[in-house]
């Protein structure tokens, strides 16, 4: 199978890439080498004629969305619509990441797939936009939701949290926004099950059940032996930034358990993550 991957040097990407380039021809895409933004991108991926593209690259920085909207829709709207009208013009299969925060986070469940989207902030805005062009323009295709991703070579909030008890006794953590921290390596193991299958639909994957980032913190502080740390409590309110998360938005994986495409709880994965980086 021939596979096209953009935002290649992405924490996601670089761990699906690992899992796929044995015994598949993978064509990964950087930033720096495919402007998704440039309406060309479609005939660039429509020439290389893959099996399967995964949409991975997106404009990530939640804050920095609401700053720069038109940013932000540049890039994970309309620059999603020219990655599809690339697999629409070859009739490749399409699979697109998207986000817990297409939801508002004012229920007290975790959300189906089936339930209705109703984003608070610009990022999940342009994510849930992504998703309609997808679902417009290529008739096979997934859009996979997740949340909280951790554990790829980039900065994610494990790694920021260790590098600030480096300088710091007394972190400030949110108690009142509430997810599903997500392991890179499973979502994307989660990811390659997926495609093997003909099931296209919308998908949660994220590791299984929810805590606050503060309950986040406190078990990673734990793991890593840091029982010096202080947390403090605070609530979003309090949390000055650009952009507004949902207060809950944990995600449940029905859709994608009926495949038995499951993940392991997050705290078992997290326990993963640091027997590797140790």
């Amino acid at each position: 199978m021939r596979v096209v991957i953009t935002g290649a040097a992405g924490q996601l990407a670089t761990q699906v890439i690992q899992f796929l380039e044995q015994g598949h021809e993978v064509i990964p895409f950087t930033r720096a080498q495919l402007d998704i933004t440039d309406l060309a991108a479609a005939t660039t991926i429509a020439l290389l004629e893959p099996d399967l593209i995964i949409h991975a690259a997106a404009m990530t920085n939640v804050d920095g969305c609401a700053l720069d909207p038109d940013a932000s829709f540049r890039v994970n709207a309309l620059g999603t619509r020219n990655v599809a009208l690339g697999a629409q013009r070859c009739g490749a299969r399409l699979l697109y990441v998207s986000t817990n925060e297409v939801f508002d986070g004012l229920g007290e469940e975790p959300y189906w797939e089936f339930d209705q989207p109703g984003p608070l902030n610009v990022y999940g805005r342009s994510k849930l936009a992504g998703e309609r062009f997808v679902q417009q323009l290529v008739s096979r295709s997934y859009v996979v939701r997740t949340s909280w991703l951790f554990g790829g070579d980039k900065p994610h909030f494990v790694s920021k949290v260790l590098r600030l008890v480096d300088e710091n006794r007394v972190l400030r953590m949110v108690s009142d926004e509430i997810a599903s921290p997500t392991y890179a390596p499973d979502l994307a193991q989660a990811i390659v099950a997926l495609i093997q299958t003909d099931a296209y639909g919308v998908y949660h994957l994220v590791n299984d059940g929810g805590c606050s980032r503060l309950e986040f913190a406190q078990a990673l502080l734990t793991m890593a032996g840091r029982s010096d740390v202080e947390l403090v409590p605070i609530s979003l309110a309090e949390f000055k930034r650009a952009s507004t998360p949902p207060h809950y938005s944990v995600l449940r994986n029905f859709a994608g358990a009926q495949l038995g495409v499951v993940l392991r709880p997050w705290p078992d994965a997290l326990a993963d993550y640091f027997r590797r980086v140790r």
